[in-house]
């Protein structure tokens, strides 16, 4: 029997979905991709299905996970990007095969050819990266509002506002907390 992991936390932009793969990077960390049939899961789950990968290739994606999560916290507060971040980024964007096509909807869309690797799936989701970081698409980078979470992610709200990496979870867990913190206070208006 495989053992249960956690649920995959999969949203609108690639890089930031793959830095989610580890969430609660200040508290109790919860890593989504432990092992290398995990992130070819992850990897088909994006749509960007590839038949295997080993360990040194899970390594590597892990590499590229904590080099965006660095450079996408240095964007968000303003800060310079660390150098090593920025090299690990572009080696894994220029080592790929990927190509870009359009979808009958206009949409872009990724493909990867029936040889293609990990390496190539991390080429997609380093240059996603970089087109985030860069400023080339209509929203900000943000930092998650949870001391324990701090994950970095794109806001493409209205208002560019957004608190919470994910309002399911951690807008949800510090809606909650809030609540019992003012039930503790008030006792008597829960009656």
């Amino acid at each position: 029997m495989r053992a249960a992991f956690p649920d995959f936390r999969l949203g609108n932009v690639l890089a930031t979905s793959f830095t989610g793969t580890l969430s609660e990077r200040h508290g109790n960390a919860v890593e989504r991709i432990p092992t290398p049939q995990r992130l070819v899961d992850w990897l088909a789950a994006s749509g960007l299905a590839v038949d295997s990968c080993t360990t040194a290739q899970l390594d590597l994606a892990r590499e590229l996970r904590e080099s965006i999560h660095a450079a996408a916290t240095a964007a968000a507060i303003q800060d310079a990007l660390p150098a090593s971040a920025v090299q690990v980024i572009n080696d894994c964007s220029a080592q790929g095969r990927a190509a870009a096509i359009l979808t009958p909807e206009g949409k872009r869309q990724w493909r990867l050819n029936s040889a293609s690797c990990v390496e190539d799936a991390l080429s997609v989701i380093a240059a996603d990266a970089i087109s985030v970081i860069a400023g080339e698409r209509d929203g900000k980078l943000a930092l998650c509002a949870s001391l324990t979470c701090r994950a970095a992610f794109f806001d493409t709200s209205q208002s560019r506002s957004r608190k919470w990496c994910d309002m399911n979870t951690c807008g949800n867990r510090q809606k909650k907390a809030r609540f019992n913190a003012n039930q503790r206070k008030n006792p008597r208006s829960a009656e």
